[in-house]
């Protein structure tokens, strides 16, 4: 069982923080385009543990951008329930169409008063993207789990002390990856 207060702990420890979430579990492609495709009961209930998991660990985003896809909102929807009024949200169609470079052309965006920021996307666009950021010092544990990729509703953070759009490749520490079930209270 992961301990949520050390993840907190670590990585509060960072000036800048980086939360990359894959979209929770969503119906299949059968009969609808992909781009709206909801989520399951299943991953309403995991947008659920995560979002509230997030809030108790005080990892609240400032700023969060989201793909404009039926099921990133979704999840992310459920999560501002426990967000409260604090994070301005943006819904991007590039985070669902562009790939890593619109995650990193986010960042490249934040204003240094950003001091957590939040994607949430779509695999294997999150994984990668953590994957280039993570510093080969980050614990090898977790850094293998990224090559596995995010399972739905997964989250990835990374700390740094430079802002956002000064992070290179392979500058950040991973500090965590959290499924659903680590979430859960």
């Amino acid at each position: 069982m992961v301990n949520l207060s050390k993840v907190a702990k670590k990585t509060k420890a960072y000036e800048y923080q980086l939360i990359i979430m894959r979209h929770a579990n969503a119906e299949s492609k059968v009969g609808k385009a992909d781009v709206d495709r909801e989520l399951t009961d299943k991953g309403l209930k995991q947008a659920k543990k995560v979002g509230k998991a997030l809030a108790v660990m005080s990892l609240i985003p400032d700023q969060i951008r989201c793909s404009g896809a039926t099921r990133t909102r979704q999840t992310l929807e459920r999560m501002l329930k426990y967000f409260g009024d604090k994070p301005s949200v943006d819904y991007r169609k590039s985070l669902y169409e562009g790939g890593t470079q619109a995650i990193l052309d986010e960042m490249d965006h934040m204003k240094p008063k950003t001091k957590r920021l939040m994607i949430v996307g779509h695999e294997p666009t999150v994984s990668s993207v953590a994957q280039w950021l993570a510093s080969p010092d980050s614990d090898p544990a977790t850094l293998n789990v990224l090559g596995l990729g995010l399972s739905t509703g997964s989250l990835v953070i990374l700390g740094s002390d430079k802002p956002f759009a000064e992070w290179g490749l392979r500058d950040a520490e991973l500090v965590a990856v959290l499924t659903p079930k680590d979430c859960a209270a």
